[in-house]
């Protein structure tokens, strides 16, 4: 469970401050895969930053006892100097006993398919390469909850095959929280959705295929 008290978050705009969500409350289940749905700027990504501890919020609280991982696919960060490898063992020592630590580094070397590259500085790598490392390392811990802002696959067809066949596979035993413009994705993943509209307009669904009919009702509703 994630519990969200009287969140408050702005920023400083030209004339003042733009409230992306003003005074939230709202609890989501355990075990239930939450699809964040919404037009651009709504604030999906700027919430699902502030649950994994990565944005503050101005006031209020997010309360959970679960594990959150970092946003699937963030590469920014990555220190440029270091090879894939050394940045691979800094996070494992993070979130892997001393045990495991080889067998992390060994999963996502083999995941991320980068060869001799693994082993070279990242600011060699393409921005390809980066998100192949990056995807390979979210893939290769545990967590409760995964945060997934855009990224559900990278690279070439069979590369991309490969992470959809991980991602069913972490969907059977962890929730995600999930931010796609592929409706269809959030469809196949997600059990519950969240309709994000306004600062204080935040509505849950537990249907995702109603939340996203109503969602584009509204928006062509919208449109005239």
């Amino acid at each position: 469970m994630i519990k969200i008290e009287n969140l408050t978050k702005s920023y400083r705009v030209p004339g003042g401050r733009h409230y992306v969500f003003k005074d939230l409350s709202l609890e989501l289940p355990a075990g239930k895969s939450v699809a964040l749905i919404g037009r651009n700027g709504a604030g999906k990504s700027t919430l699902l930053r502030m649950i994994g501890g990565i944005d503050k919020p101005d006031s209020g609280r997010i309360i959970s006892q679960r594990s959150i991982s970092w946003p699937v696919g963030l590469s920014g960060g990555f220190q440029g100097s270091l090879t894939g490898r050394e940045n691979v063992k800094f996070v494992a020592r993070l979130y892997a006993t001393k045990a495991d630590l080889k067998e992390k580094v060994a999963f996502v070397e083999e995941f991320a398919e980068l060869g001799k590259y693994f082993d070279m500085p990242i600011k060699t790598y393409s921005s390809g390469m980066r998100s192949r490392l990056s995807f390979g390392l979210s893939m290769a811990f545990k967590f409760d909850y995964y945060l997934v802002d855009e990224v559900t696959a990278v690279g070439d067809a069979r590369f991309r095959d490969k992470c959809h066949k991980i991602f069913a596979e972490k969907n059977k035993e962890s929730a995600f929280l999930m931010v796609s413009h592929s409706l269809d994705t959030l469809k196949n993943y997600c059990d519950i959705a969240l309709i994000i509209s306004s600062s204080s307009n935040v509505n849950v669904y537990n249907s995702v295929p109603e939340a996203i009919e109503e969602y584009l009702k509204n928006e062509s509703r919208n449109k005239f």
